[in-house]
């Protein structure tokens, strides 16, 4: 099975795929060239392409059995206005919107796309999950076995999310502020059971496909 997984970050949907399937073919696409650089650490045997997310999509879209997107969520986010006059005003990025149609549209396999619950009513109906919205082409299940986090803003924050994430975000060396890279991981058990839906899909399309021209000549 061939995975596309953009907006790649350290990966923390990608965590617990190994432990879905066998055989995975995983291509993580991430413009941070620091965050690329851990991820492949990490995730020693996935294919890493440091470009930009939003084109590598529909450059390579065609090559792929399952998409995931994480599009950058801050112009969405409610936090935004957690802060009274303290958050600079602009536009909401729209290539999240561009990336849901498209795929709605163009792909033929399965498909996640992902991001915060946003300020505003969503332009496109999602799949509300936890703290989180996913658009795909497939039912979710209710429940996506996401671990809650009471972590709040402190001076061992990063330290806890580290626990949290299984993953010691210090090694970061780059320019985002590693606590906010920190929440805006996916909890792995999500993305582990969002893969187990889309696979187990994926699977029994191929076995009613198989039995409709499985037939004695």
């Amino acid at each position: 099975m061939k995975i596309l997984n953009l907006y790649a970050c350290l990966g923390g949907n990608r965590y617990k795929w190994d432990e879905v399937a066998d055989n995975l073919e995983i291509t993580a696409v991430e413009l941070d060239p620091e965050a690329a650089r851990l991820y492949q650490e990490r995730f020693p045997n996935d294919t890493v392409i440091v470009e930009d997310a939003h084109q590598y999509l529909l450059d390579h879209y065609k090559e792929f059995d399952f998409i995931w997107s994480s599009p950058p969520c801050p112009s969405h986010s409610r936090a935004r206005f957690a802060r009274k006059n303290t958050t600079t005003a602009i536009y909401p990025d729209l290539k999240l919107y561009e990336e849901i149609l498209f795929l709605e549209n163009y792909f033929s396999g399965k498909y996640v796309v992902e991001n915060v619950i946003p300020y505003y009513e969503p332009l496109i109906a999602a799949q509300k999950r936890g703290r989180h919205l996913y658009w795909t082409n497939f039912i979710l299940p209710n429940e996506l076995n996401e671990r809650k986090s009471s972590i709040m803003e402190s001076k061992d924050e990063v330290s806890k999310w580290c626990v949290f994430h299984d993953y010691d975000f210090r090694k970061y060396k780059g320019k985002q502020a590693v606590n906010k890279m920190a929440r805006n991981l996916v909890d792995y058990e999500a993305g582990k059971t969002i893969l187990e839906t889309a696979l187990g899909i994926i699977k029994k399309q191929n076995v009613n496909q198989v039995s409709i021209f499985d037939f004695d000549v």
